[in-house]
């Protein structure tokens, strides 16, 4: 019996279904990752769902009706046939649905009748209105068994409120645990067509329940939300909460829209989200935790579990004289407090709250993203392995709350913030009634474009309250096309065009179908780079370094186009991956974007043949992880763009620089790179094109790399080459450091302009290579953060290019220099105005005075350190105590009138240690 939800859906040859006659159905609501909808209303409502819980499944019809009358009979053919673990599976029909037996035996299908429930039946067939063995279906579905219901709730809805639907309705109590819901919504009738696929489901349906009651009781007394707690433990840094799910919504907001703290039902239990584990473990927030447990026993009595090392939890709920212990996961437990960096026990937890659990679980992801960059914290963070499922994520950033405490809300102002669903269904109705938006949702557009692009990267196979928010973003792209961006047209990060955008990047990663559509909504045609027959690449795997290295292969692939990659298999095993694309800044955070905002793509090399493709084109790299010792191999590459690359060496044949100047340099690619044996430039192939002075170019790059490794006291051919990015737009400022450095395209010429570096020095790249090279124990943030990386600038400007630094840059200039330190002086040498120029003074006049050896030499002594210390202060003072022990001068009253916080002890040992600097520079200043 391998029926598929799609098999299922074809109904064996049924074109329709007659929901038709004396009868209304109710609007069935579908959540979590398991059901999907068999059939839907022409106005989108759920009326049949199925769905599969532990090894069993269940078919769930939106009134009984539905599975009695002679109109039904192939349907339920059908779903019985599914429901079946084996075909000789008994069939038993509760007495509550009487006519169901008559129909299925007076056209020979063999049935027990007025049935109850026993473990020799294989399929239960029975209505929804009865909760007295509620607990026992579950358990027969979960072991195997197949269930086949109806009912409706909207006419219990009108005696019992529709509020309590979701929670009380007896069909709910079983049908719920595999997240299937009857509502009080009353259903359409009609003749409904039955599709070759599985329907969508509506991103939204209502639910019924009461939110501000829910957030009553769980803001009760609260006034603020103090997450940093008394002792302002910094450290606490929170992620940003996805809210997703159905029955899913936020319970402490920042005043910019993001939660920090978010609950959920699901099945018969409830969640509480915090996201960082340390808000459910510090006293300022124990009004809120008192809360959050009593709304997750949901008026029972209930013992708690507390694990993962939350012992002050469970100390302020021993206070309150709540039972709790401090455990593992285990089946016994009412409540169950964890944290969320470890899913071996997801399916237990799954189940636990399916059953009527309650889960208390605190975590942030952003640290999980920042050593994992090549995955997706919403789909492979452990703690959303879990949480997914009940409808919240913990997103892979970081978020600021303000002030070290958040105003709690009012319940109906939270009730009514932003959910992704909403947000995301009154963007869908903006874009196909072109409808102005009106606050709040114009003002969630551009939290609306960071989520869609991180929910669209939640695994959605067979899944459909996922899958169908894919297919409802899929038909906004194929109504408006993907929209153009570029320096001319360059779009507003709140605008529609920015989700288009963003809907576009993800779902060409998710989506092959998608893949097939998008030649004909690219705004350029994307086959307009000529393929190079199949190249043969040699790639050096090698890679000593402690960080992943980019390894250049000199292809492009075309934007929207499969490129092939042929592997040895010996290098399989050898964590290799395939990066498209060098331009790595996210643009995601600023309000105008001149490209697409994420245009990298990564992909591990598990296979011999790999077929990879990335919808906005770029370079092709292959990546040796750090600490690798593979060797040389060669891979082919089909379907690829020839780009501009040259390798400089020291015997670099003429006949090579002849086929650059001939052929290579005219490569279609819009992309070229320049490589020398310690950096590799990437810049606009129009820039290179005319460039013809490339090997002097690179000589004065060898000779720079070589000064910047002499002055760092680092062996002179670096783990990995440094690398330089040019891009239409980056992420902050004109140029930043990081592997690559990324440049702004209007500073190529500080970076491939060799006549001007001899008449005028180069600055910019220099400073950013020094950023690199800048190492913790010697840097004292933020006051030297901008100042001792142009140490580096200085050096290379003055040995290698013969520029002196006042011409290097005219900041300093004598009078300025001058200048600056009298006005610092004269404002009491306060460390708060010690930073970039004013800072990088001392480090000049201790050069000056002492030659740059002496910085080579205290490199190089910092790299042999042990315990060197973490906060500025005691840094400041061993960098004090180690400059004067390497020139032997007492350097205290040096760096005290800089306003350092030399201790006085560290003074009297300098002063005893060492003869005075009767040459000191700013003893005129030391009385000042």
């Amino acid at each position: 019996n391998h029926l598929t939800p799609d098999r299922f859906c074809e109904m064996e040859g049924i074109q329709s279904i007659d929901v038709t006659g004396d009868f209304n159905p109710c609007e069935l609501l579908l959540t979590g990752d398991q059901p999907f909808p068999l059939l839907v209303g022409s106005n989108g409502q759920v009326l049949i769902a199925a769905a599969q819980y532990g090894k069993g499944r269940m078919v769930v019809t939106a009134h009984e009706a539905m599975v009695q009358l002679q109109q039904f009979l192939p349907f339920v053919k059908n779903a019985l046939e599914w429901l079946k673990s084996s075909p000789t599976a008994l069939i038993g029909v509760h007495r509550s649905l009487g006519a169901l037996s008559e129909l299925l035996l007076s056209n020979g299908i063999k049935v027990q009748p007025d049935a109850t429930l026993g473990d020799s039946l294989g399929v239960f067939c029975r209505d929804a209105y009865d909760d007295v063995q509620a607990d026992d279906l579950v358990q027969f579905v979960k072991r195997g068994g197949g269930l086949l219901i109806g009912g409706q709730a909207w006419n219990w809805s009108s005696q019992h409120g529709k509020e309590a639907v979701l929670v009380r309705f007896p069909g709910n109590l079983v049908t719920s645990v595999a997240g299937v819901y009857f509502t009080g919504n009353v259903g359409e009738n009609g003749v409904f067509s039955v599709p070759e696929k599985i329907p969508k489901i509506p991103l939204i349906t209502e639910h019924g329940l009461n939110i501000q009651r829910d957030l009553q009781t769980l803001l009760k007394g609260v006034e603020r939300f103090n997450v940093k707690g008394d002792d302002l433990q910094n450290q606490m840094v929170p992620s940003p909460l996805l809210i997703h799910g159905a029955l899913a919504f936020p319970v402490g907001i920042s005043d910019t829209y993001h939660s920090f703290l978010a609950a959920a039902y699901y099945g018969r239990g409830r969640i509480v989200v915090a996201s960082h584990e340390g808000f459910l473990n510090i006293s300022s927030m124990k009004t809120f935790l008192l809360n959050a447990i009593s709304w997750l026993s949901a008026g029972k009595e209930r013992k708690v579990g507390i694990g993962d090392s939350l012992q002050e939890l469970y100390s302020m709920l021993n206070q309150a004289e709540i039972p709790c212990e401090l455990t593992n996961f285990k089946k016994d437990l009412g409540i169950y407090c964890c944290m969320a960096y470890d899913a071996k026990e997801m399916e237990s937890i799954h189940e636990f709250v399916s059953e009527g659990g309650g889960l208390l679980i605190g975590g942030q992801s952003w640290y999980w993203a920042s050593v994992n960059p090549d995955s997706s914290a919403i789909a492979e963070y452990p703690g959303n392995k879990i949480l997914n499922k009940f409808g919240i994520g913990i997103i892979g950033k970081s978020i600021e709350i303000p002030e070290n405490s958040c105003p709690a809300g009012e319940p109906s102002e939270v009730a009514s913030t932003y959910h992704f669903r909403k947000a995301f269904l009154k963007f869908k109705e903006h874009i196909q009634n072109e409808q102005i938006l009106q606050p709040p949702y114009s003002l969630w557009l551009q939290k609306l474009v960071q989520d869609i692009t991180i929910f669209l990267e939640i695994p959605a196979m067979n899944s459909r309250p996922f899958s169908s928010v894919q297919e409802e973003a899929l038909g906004l792209v194929q109504i408006k096309g993907i929209p153009e961006v570029s320096v001319h047209n360059p779009i507003q990060a709140n605008s529609d065009q920015a989700i288009l955008l963003q809907i576009a990047s993800v779902l060409y990663n998710v989506l092959p179908e998608f893949q097939d559509l998008v030649p004909g909504l690219m705004p350029n045609d994307p086959n307009s780079y000529p393929i190079a027959p199949p190249q043969n690449i040699q790639i050096n795997g090698s890679n000593t370094g402690t960080e992943c290295s980019w390894r250049s292969t000199g292809m492009y692939a075309p934007p929207a186009s499969t490129v092939t990659l042929l592997f040895p298999s010996f290098t399989l095993s050898a964590k290799l991956q395939v990066q498209i694309g060098c331009h790595t800044d996210s643009l995601v955070n600023l309000q105008e974007w001149k490209r697409p905002p994420v245009v990298t793509r990564r992909f591990r090399v598990q296979r011999e043949k790999m077929e990879i493709s990335s919808l906005w084109g770029g370079l092709l790299y292959i990546i040796a992880p750090e600490n690798s010792s593979l060797g040389y191999f060669s891979v082919t590459i089909e379907g690829a763009t020839q780009a501009p690359y040259f390798k400089h060496g020291k015997t670099t044949p003429s006949s090579i620089y002849e086929d650059w100047q001939d052929t290579i340099r005219h490569y279609p690619a819009p992309w070229a790179e320049l490589e020398t044996e310690n950096i590799i430039l990437t810049l606009p192939s129009d820039a290179v094109r005319s460039h013809d002075g490339i090997t002097f170019l690179l000589q004065t790059w060898d000779q720079m790399m070589r000064a910047i490794s002499h002055l760092a006291a680092i062996p002179p051919v670096f783990p990995r080459p440094e690398r330089i990015v040019a891009d239409v737009q980056i992420s902050a400022g004109w140029m930043h450091a990081g592997y690559p450095i990324m440049s702004d395209v209007g500073a190529v010429p500080s970076i491939i302009d060799v006549q001007d570096f001899y008449a005028k020095g180069t600055w910019g790249p220099i400073h950013e290579l020094g950023h690199n090279q800048q190492k913790r124990g010697w840097n004292f943030p933020p006051h030297t953060t901008e100042a001792t990386c142009n140490l580096w600038s200085v050096y290379v400007n003055e040995t290698v290019l013969s520029i002196s630094r006042e011409i290097a840059h005219s900041e300093l200039q004598p009078h300025a220099r001058k200048e600056r330190i009298e006005n610092y002086i004269r404002n009491g040498a306060n460390l708060n105005d010690f930073e970039v120029f004013t800072a990088l003074e001392p480090y000049l006049q201790l050069q000056e005075a002492f030659g740059w050896d002496s910085y080579i030499h205290i490199f190089a002594k910092y790299q042999t350190m042990s315990n060197i210390p973490d906060d500025n202060r005691s840094k400041m003072n061993l960098w004090a105590e180690t400059f004067s022990q390497e020139v032997n001068r007492n350097l205290g009253p040096f760096f005290i009138t800089w306003g350092w916080p030399i201790e006085d002890s560290v003074s009297e040992n300098l002063a005893l240690s060492y003869p005075a600097w009767a040459e000191d520079p700013m003893i005129q200043y030391q009385h000042s």
